[in-house]
């Protein structure tokens, strides 16, 4: 059973997996304090120096923070921008590189007929 265990806990998808996540915890304490520290501040004196962290609504004995709603939303979108954005270019820098292992060798014999080919054509 101990050898098992150390076949899956080792295998390269787990360790893959173990290190996205912690790259996408920091990743996501990165965006968070881009949002937070520089993007809010603007967007709220674009609003006209709202921050947007402190406005709630009391209702009773209930506080409904409805600026921490917000600031989340806001935060939620830039990483899935963020995320996206770095999809893309990653696959696009893998697209390239499987069509340059993809693209077809063409054989010394296959070359010369077709040039005999495309000389006949002209002729």
């Amino acid at each position: 059973m101990w050898n098992e265990f150390k076949k899956f806990a080792l295998k390269g998808n787990v360790l893959d997996l173990a290190v996205g996540v912690i790259i996408g915890a920091a990743f996501g304490k990165i965006v968070s304090s881009l949002v937070d520290d520089i993007i809010m501040p603007l967007v709220g004196l674009f609003v006209g120096g709202v921050d947007f962290s402190k406005l709630a609504i009391t209702v009773g004995d209930a506080k409904i923070k409805y600026g921490s709603f917000i600031q989340t939303v806001v935060d939620f979108l830039i990483i899935a921008f963020s995320i996206f954005i770095f999809i893309k270019i990653i696959n696009k820098r893998f697209k390239k590189k499987e069509e340059a292992q993809t693209a077809p060798k063409v054989d010394k014999k296959e070359e010369l007929l077709t040039e005999i080919r495309d000389l006949l054509k002209e002729q």
